[in-house]
């Protein structure tokens, strides 16, 4: 009788056996999620990892690799799962190597010159060129960066920028900038990866240093170029300049005005060349080869029209993606579209789970570095959530006996109802608003660009070499004013926007995580992940903004208050104030910040004073006896006083943005790269080393809060809990 009895360590092993075997047929689902679970662990590491460490994963993932061969299939789910995570983590680790490339390590003036690739508009609207084959004074080809991104101002009536023309120019550049705010948006990592190793402005004017370079490549963007400008003389204003945008990617002729309704209408996406363009456009032409085939007598007898229509629309695809400067966005549509026209090739469906599944997992492979960005959130987020739901639509008829016409309607107001709702937690956390009438405004402006301005772009370039594009480009500006007038109208409405405050940083992963598992598992416990998506809004909603943040130069303070964050001065640090302000969940106006009253900058029991203005060090130096902390937007040359901390610009520029809080009686200081730890792109003296020795400041200039020390240090009776550098 005992030997019939199974040991219950037995019985509990067989418990994850049995889970897999329930989800046969949709494990494949599960491979993007835990490859990306990997690229996520690599990018949260706050140590680049080691040779050694990325030597052991390699070497275990072989091993696992190997084993699979004699793994008994209920288990081989379990290894791949496992081998899934290690790979992605890997991967990311060899893309950082691979796009590796100097970084300017202080502030640079004197001549530049270099070979435009990319022409685009800053946040302040100036005209803005990355260059490439950059040349700077005294500077070896070793230690000159491979890109560099210069925003002209002043007159610059000397010479026109396109695509491959060689600039010379006098230009101020300095290092990419770290965060604001500490665990704000790392435009260090963003611009690693664009091999970007400098940006900075110019105010004397850009001289022409050489001939267009007649690349192919090149040749495509300066096509872009002169299609961009033809658009915008034959449709002037911001009609023309949103045609540029959503057929060659060039949106410098957009104002921020009209940028702004666009935002607030939850429109701003239709500016992007993403997955709805790159659908209409593919499946316009689709559907137009497939019924010109029709036409031909007998074709249908003799040809996979289906096919051929599906080749074409992949030709058109491809040509839009190189048309749009190989926009990040628009590679990602048209991995997403390919892998979809293909399953149409293989006789597969077209539109599945899986064909997002494959599309994520070949966009993660080649570029690990989109996951946190909120385009492919976004993307991925709307795409699985409106397939899921279709499938069920499908799976039940629920719109099996309605009219076509109330189906059409139907479907494009559950379309975007949908992908609002599926993308609302992302954009909300990336950019601190909801538009509140985005639904209204989507259905009332998606069916007129999917029925009117794509089609009619289409037919454009077909008349084109007869001449009569005009007659199209009329009916696409139509068609474009309209979508603007939308724009205007409800991103006026009382209401329309909702200031939203930034979320903890384990707040996406979960809800991200928790819905996939609700799509994705099969079975009774998949409402299990309505938990973690609860948990992560929970975050959400408890969070708590730090009492006091600093700039990085220490001229900004800002401190909250009954009203908001109020601000220590009106102007200048206009870009930190705007951050601080929108992930505050604040209207970002700076001078309205500024005009609020300004409590004491004391945190709990620490006393926190700032000094700036003439007499300065004498002020600090009086000051230093009553205040535990000083900030000074100075550099602090003589011997450092001992009755206080004293924040200078040789301490922020080695620790970043500054934010200080209190939990639980005790004053938390945390520096932005502390936030974001010791990686390639904010320490680029790791390159070449593989180990985890940063940039040490001097012990009297920064106590305890430079270096890889994480501890604490007392100031009187106040102790402060440190994470820095």
């Amino acid at each position: 009788m005992r030997a019939l009895t199974r040991p219950s360590h037995t019985r509990l092993a067989q418990i994850p056996l049995d889970i897999v075997d329930g989800q046969h047929g949709r494990l494949f689902l599960w491979l993007p999620v835990c490859f990306g679970t990997g690229v996520g662990l690599f990018f949260a590491q706050s140590l680049e990892p080691s040779r050694m460490v990325l030597w052991t994963l390699a070497g275990l993932s072989l091993l696992a690799a190997l084993a699979l061969i004699k793994t008994p299939p209920r288990v081989a789910p379990l290894l791949v799962a496992a081998l899934a995570v290690t790979l992605g983590f890997l991967s990311a680790g060899l893309r950082t190597q691979l796009v590796a490339e100097p970084v300017l390590t202080f502030r640079y003036y004197g001549p530049v010159e270099g070979r435009v690739i990319k022409i685009d508009r800053s946040a302040s609207d100036a005209l803005r060129l990355t260059l490439d084959h950059v040349t700077l004074r005294d500077f070896s080809p070793s230690r000159t960066p491979a890109r560099v991104r210069v925003s002209l101002h002043g007159s610059q009536d000397f010479v026109t920028p396109e695509p491959g023309l060689r600039l010379s120019m006098t230009a101020h550049l300095s290092p990419p900038p770290g965060p604001t705010e500490p665990g704000g948006f790392d435009f260090q990592r963003m611009a690693w990866f664009d091999r970007l190793g400098a940006v900075g402005y110019t105010r004397t004017p850009v001289l022409r240093a050489a001939e267009v370079d007649p690349t192919p490549l090149l040749w495509v963007h300066r096509l872009r170029q002169t299609l961009s400008q033809a658009l915008q003389t034959q449709l002037p204003g911001e009609t023309g300049a949103f045609a540029a945008a959503i057929l060659t990617g060039d949106r410098s002729g957009i104002s921020q005005e009209t940028a702004e309704h666009l935002r607030g209408a939850n429109l701003s996406h239709l500016l992007a060349i993403s997955g709805l363009h790159m659908g209409l456009l593919t499946g316009a032409v689709f559907f137009a080869l497939r019924l010109m085939l029709a036409m031909i007598p007998g074709a249908a007898l003799k040809w996979p029209l289906k096919k051929l229509a599906a080749g074409g629309a992949l030709a058109a695809g491809a040509f839009y993606l190189a048309l749009s400067g190989f926009n990040v966005a628009t590679e990602r549509a048209f991995v997403m579209v390919s892998v979809m026209l293909v399953a149409v090739l293989l006789d597969r469906q077209a539109i599945s789970l899986r064909a997002v599944a494959i599309a994520a997992l070949i966009l993660l492979v080649l570029q690990p570095e989109v996951l946190p960005e909120p385009g492919f959130q976004m993307s991925f987020a709307a795409t699985t959530a409106l397939v899921a739901v279709f499938t069920i639509v499908r799976r039940m008829h629920l719109m099996g006996r309605w009219p076509n016409w109330l189906r059409g309607i139907a479907t494009v107001i559950l379309s975007s109802a949908v992908a609002g709702i599926a993308t609302a937690p992302v954009a909300a956390a990336h950019f601190n608003r909801i538009a509140d009438f985005g639904l209204i405004a989507n259905v009332t402006a998606v069916p007129i660009m999917g029925a009117l301005v794509m089609p009619a772009a289409i037919v454009a370039v077909l008349l084109t070499p007869l001449g009569l594009q005009g007659i199209a480009l009329s009916v696409m500006g139509l068609g474009i004013r309209w979508i603007l007038f939308v724009a205007e109208t409800v991103s006026s409405w009382d209401g329309a926007v909702s200031r939203i405050v930034s979320p903890p940083p384990a707040t996406l992963p979960l809800i991200a995580l928790g819905a996939l598992f609700v799509i994705l598992w099969r079975g009774r416990w998949q409402n299990l992940g309505l938990f973690p998506v609860f948990a992560g809004f929970l975050l959400w909603a408890t969070h708590e903004r730090p009492a006091l943040l600093i700039s990085d130069d220490g001229a900004l303070v800002g401190r909250m208050s009954a009203e908001g964050r109020a601000l220590s001065k009106p102007k200048g640090a206009g870009f930190a104030a705007t951050v601080w302000l929108e992930n505050d969940g604040d209207v970002p106006d700076q001078a309205m910040a500024a005009a609020r009253h300004m409590p004491p900058l004391d945190v709990g029991p620490l006393r926190v004073a700032q000094v700036t203005g003439r007499g300065w060090q004498d002020v600090a130096r009086e000051v230093c006896g009553t205040a535990d902390v000083v900030i000074v937007n100075k550099l602090w040359e003589e011997e450092m006083p001992k009755d206080c901390l004293l924040i200078d610009l040789g301490f922020l520029r080695q620790s970043g943005a500054l934010a200080l809080s209190e939990a639980g009686g005790e004053v938390r200081l945390i520096t932005a790269y502390a936030a974001s730890g010791v990686r390639y792109w904010n320490t680029p003296d790791l390159r070449g080393e593989w180990g985890v020795t940063a940039r040490v400041a001097r012990a009297d200039r920064a106590p305890a809060t430079m270096g890889l020390r994480f501890g604490a240090f007392d100031i009187g009776a106040t102790r402060i809990a440190s994470v820095g550098r």
